[in-house]
């Protein structure tokens, strides 16, 4: 592997961003300023097709930070430093790319700072996330209404620049219909208090001096003067959205004046949102769904107007293509019991219909209103392609009828083939009523340049989300996407609507000028001209200030796609699983419940996530091939003192930053599952890290870790000994300060195999257990060792032993082989594919002859459903290795209808949460059967995985991901209360709280006593 350009130096930037920066760290600015190139190129990228790199990221920590950006920003000699503010980078149209400062405002102030739930409203920072906003909320009874599919990363300074709206906006309205006041950082540092006053209290303050006075009397001038011009020119829509929303800033009834209604929606090219004062609504009391089914989606369309008629508060719709990626996507088990096909015919299409409110008889008058007019519809002759409903009435089944409708947006990134669908025409907005006919005109249009899509959207609004496959790292592909943009734009102004219904225009922006005409533009350029003469925020987006030669942003702008096909096509398939990211951000979930993902959960760093790390690999793999290194080969191993010569060098080439990246990584999989396309961070992790380590010298510890199933084989089976040489101070003191391991676990005494033995029970090799006789084998199972539970908790396997004995079975061990987790995380991949070979050739004849195989520890049982598939370029056989519950489920046991006192709470591995999600439901049940009582208690990460939690530099994030849920958890249910199915989540909670836990099969076995 070559060296890479050395292009995170500060040195490299243009001087004038250089002098920005010096003058900025030497004003007291308290945030933090991120010129590297791996945070750069974090910033580059968003939900959108495009890809611009700026200069730096700046990540403030209070107001007054951004009053020092703006206050030097709005000096004479840097008026050509240009920024764009960015909140949880969900925007699909680039809205804050640029090629200047991203100033980033979700690390930091991310704060609810009031809640006044007599008044009904809340003051926020703009980088607060929406669902966390309505977390807080909860308690007091309200929420905030407007609804993202993008709801658990979007912030709320990120809803106001796009005046978002989403699901139920007939009824709840945009963003901006919910703004009191919003406090706006102006280019020369002056903070702007916007909200309604009197048209006299405007012109008032426009008699000032001062920028804010400037600002107001040019919105008088447009907003008032032209005031029959607006109202002529904008169209009736629910989801209407120029960008400066010129229609509702002046009320000529009330003869109110409101800026703050100019700055929603406008993209960050006016200001930065600092912190926005909204009102709240209380929460319904009753919620129905009724999940219409269709035989086609065209139905389901031509069917919606039918369904606005009841007055719902939302009608969703759904086509084909994203109701089969769900099907195939491991959220359909959590649906498919409320999405049902109807006997006999296929549903491809639904309308989800749902019904909120605070008096349960008028939802049920409603409902039954509507299922009255299905019914007759369904048995008529003309059925209109109505083939059935399900009406889901209780909360927990309709949010996850919604959690498979939000993760849609990501599902259709899943599509096979070199073509995706992608967002850049897929919010369009038309009257309600002229959907149906504007959608056919569509297709057709999609269907004459031969692409495919996927659709979804808010049906009741007009507006729906479609999206064309293309392939961006094709030239062809990237010229149909100009000719469907202006195909588009023109459909959406005959049919009375616009291109940009939701999702603000960003580098749409060059289609305004037509849509607002000559003059009514020109009014758009004075408000800019306003707030940014030098056109030094977020310059091109909306409009560019009057007078001036600036040019607006184009949809023929440099994409991903352009960067992508400088990676041959060979290496690109080689990498697929990065390649697939498609900037959706699902893993910047703000939820610390939620599994994916700990490291950027922990650090608020974008770099530590599967989306910062799939781009940073992308561009790793464009740089090497650019040096003539090809990613996808077995890498070239240097000699050592190539190496030494390299280590002896203060290099800071990109590589470094990758590598930096990837060792944040806890490998623990949720990515590979819980990611809509499945960016899977730990295999192409662990590729990166065997053609970085042919370059570089790899740490100690790394091979430690490499020969642990070889060492401590033979080191657990005299454990006395073994604990004295490794638990002693000198010993402990070498591990920490030169390997770099803390805590290491002790190995069991007794050892397993001397526990094992003694217990009466069988240790035999494959052949063995293969010649006994066929009755002999119907009532064995074995049991598949790993290093973990084996070496350092053999009470455990053999409580696994004892539980299957009292089932009436046979329980045998197999000699230790390892499994070589170890190895893969690690990146020694070589040695990983021998292991796999070893470990499949002693496993697949008892998996052949359906012989059970057990893996106690269900995070290393699971390797051999993944790693070990792809394993040796997937040519090794599969083998079926069950997690203890897979196991357990096929077993009868007896119903106990008496309930026992005890009560637990259960605490999934997130590789387990991930691969098998269905197992806590399965743990309940079983424990249900046995009157006993056990709640799921929905965490994240414990913060160990593995070795991770051990290693010295990653101790305080381990335990900063520890103190996110688990300590509270077992703080609540107490150390014998929490059942625990991950061995290295039990060795966590044991090195923090000093306790040691079960797992729920040890309950199991002495409710069976």
């Amino acid at each position: 592997m070559t060296a890479l350009p050395k292009v995170s130096a500060e040195s490299a930037l243009p001087e004038n961003y250089q002098s920005f920066l010096k003058s900025l760290k030497d004003s007291g600015f308290s945030g933090e300023i991120d010129v590297s190139y791996s945070g750069r190129l974090i910033a580059a990228t968003d939900n959108s097709v495009y890809q611009q790199l700026p200069q730096a990221v700046l990540y403030p920590q209070k107001q007054s930070d951004l009053v020092l950006v703006m206050k030097l920003a709005g000096q004479d000699e840097f008026s050509d430093i240009q920024f764009s503010p960015r909140g949880g980078g969900t925007g699909t149209n680039g809205q804050s790319l640029t090629s200047g400062i991203v100033v980033d405002m979700s690390r930091h102030m991310n704060k609810v700072l009031e809640v006044n739930a007599e008044e009904g409203w809340v003051r926020v920072q703009s980088g607060v996330v929406k669902d966390q906003l309505n977390d807080a909320l909860r308690p007091h009874g309200y929420f905030f209404s407007p609804d993202l599919s993008t709801s658990n990363r979007a912030t709320l300074g990120g809803m106001i620049n796009t005046d978002a709206s989403g699901q139920g906006s007939l009824v709840y309205g945009k963003t901006s219909d919910h703004i009191l006041e919003l406090k706006t950082v102006l280019l020369d540092g002056k903070v702007l208090d916007s909200g309604p006053v009197s048209l006299e209290q405007a012109e008032t303050i426009a008699q000032g001096s001062d920028r804010v006075a400037k600002i107001y009397r040019q919105v008088i001038d447009t907003c008032v003067g032209e005031e029959h011009l607006i109202a002529d020119k904008f169209p009736p829509l629910n989801r209407f959205l120029t960008g400066y929303d010129l229609k509702h800033a002046y009320d000529p009834q009330e003869q109110v004046v409101d800026v703050s209604r100019i700055i929603a929606g406008s993209e960050g090219t006016l200001g930065f949102v600092s912190e926005a004062r909204l009102n709240i609504t209380p929460i319904p009391k009753h919620r129905v769904l009724v999940n219409v089914k269709y035989s086609n989606f065209q139905a389901a369309l031509e069917n919606a107007p039918f369904l606005v008629e009841a007055n719902a508060t939302s009608v969703e719709t759904v086509d084909s293509k994203v109701l089969n990626l769900a099907r195939e996507d491991i959220i359909w088990k959590s649906v498919s019991h409320l999405l049902e096909d109807v006997e006999g015919k296929r549903m491809d299409g639904i309308n989800m219909v749902e019904f909120t409110g605070l008096d349960q008889d008028d939802i049920d008058t409603k409902v039954n209103t509507l299922c009255q007019r299905l019914d007759k519809l369904i048995k008529s002759k003309d059925n209109q392609g109505v083939i059935g409903y399900q009406i889901c009435d209780d909360l927990p089944s309709i949010q996850l009828i919604y959690a498979m409708r939000k993760k849609s947006v990501g599902l259709l990134g899943a599509t096979k083939g070199r073509r995706k669908p992608v967002a850049f025409a897929e919010d369009t907005a038309v009257p309600p009523e002229k959907l149906a006919p504007f959608i056919n005109e569509f297709r057709a249009l999609l269907d004459s340049k031969g692409l495919d899509y996927g659709m979804f959207g808010h049906a009741d609004a007009g507006v729906l989300h479609v999206r064309p496959a293309l392939d961006l790292t094709e030239p062809a592909d990237e010229s149909l996407l100009r000719e469907v943009s202006d195909e588009v734009a023109k459909l959406t102004q005959k049919y009375g609507g616009l291109m940009w219904g939701e999702h603000g225009k960003g580098y749409r922006s060059e289609y305004a000028p037509k849509f607002f005409g000559d003059d009514l533009y020109k009014e758009l350029q004075k408000i800019k001209a306003s707030f940014d003469a030098c056109n030094q925020l977020n310059p091109g987006k909306i409009c560019t200030p009057l007078n001036t030669e600036a040019e607006l942003v184009s949809v023929d702008a440099i994409k991903r796609g352009y960067y992508d096909r400088q990676i041959p096509v060979a290496t690109r398939e080689s990498y697929q699983n990065a390649m697939d990211c498609n900037g959706n951000g699902l893993c910047f979930n703000y939820d610390t419940s939620s599994a994916m993902c700990p490291s950027y959960k922990v650090t608020r760093d974008r770099r530590y996530s599967p989306k910062g790390r799939a781009g940073l690999v992308r561009e790793w793999l464009r740089l090497t091939q650019k040096e003539g290194y090809d990613a996808a080969q077995s890498p070239q191993r240097s000699h050592f003192f190539e190496k030494l010569s390299r280590q002896l060098k203060t290099s800071d080439d990109f590589n470094h930053e990758v590598k930096d990246s990837m060792d944040k990584c806890l490998a623990c999989k949720a990515c590979t599952n819980q990611c809509p396309v499945k960016v899977d961070v730990p295999t192409f992790r662990a590729r990166f890290y065997e053609h970085y380590y042919s370059r570089y010298f790899r740490p100690l510890k790394d091979y430690l870790v490499k020969n642990v199933e070889k060492t401590g084989r033979i080191a657990s089976r005299y454990p006395t000994a073994s604990n004295v040489l490794i638990n002693n101070p000198v010993s402990r003191w070498v591990l920490k300060h030169i390997v770099g391991y803390v805590d290491t676990p002790s190995f069991s005494t007794p050892d397993l195999l001397t526990g094992w033995s003694q217990n009466g029970f069988d240790i035999l090799d494959t052949g063995d257990i293969l010649a006994l006789s066929e009755t002999e084998i119907s009532k064995t199972v074995v049991i598949v060792q790993d290093p973990f539970t084996s070496f350092y908790e053999a009470e455990f396997v053999l409580a696994l032993g004892h539980l299957v004995s009292k089932l009436g079975y046979r329980p045998v061990l197999l000699p230790f082989a390892g499994h070589g987790k170890a190895q893969h995380v690690k990146g020694f991949l070589k040695d990983f594919d021998e292991t796999a070979r070893k470990v499949t050739e002693q496993l697949q004849p008892l998996s052949e002859a359906g012989i059970p195989l057990i893996g106690p520890d269900s995070s290393t049982a699971l390797i051999f459903r993944d790693e070990y598939r792809k394993a040796c370029n997937g040519e090794l056989p599969s083998v079926n290795v069950s997690t203890v519950i897979e196991w357990l489920m096929s077993v009868d046991f007896e119903s106990h209808d008496q309930k026992r006192s005890s009560h637990y709470g259960l605490l999934l591995h997130c590789t387990e949460q991930s691969f098998v999600p269905e197992s806590a439901k399965q743990w309940q049940t079983l424990f249900a059967k046995l009157g006993l009582t056990l709640d799921i208690v929905n965490v994240g990460c414990c913060g160990m995985a593995g070795t991770f939690g051990h290693e010295v530099k990653n101790l305080d994030d381990s335990m900063g991901l520890y103190h996110m849920g688990w300590h509270d958890a077992v703080q609540r249910y107490g150390s014998s209360g929490v059942l625990v199915t991950g061995f290295s989540c039990r060795s966590q909670v044991k090195r923090v709280e000093k306790k040691r836990v079960k797992h729920p099969l040890e309950v199991i076995l002495q409710s069976l006593v």
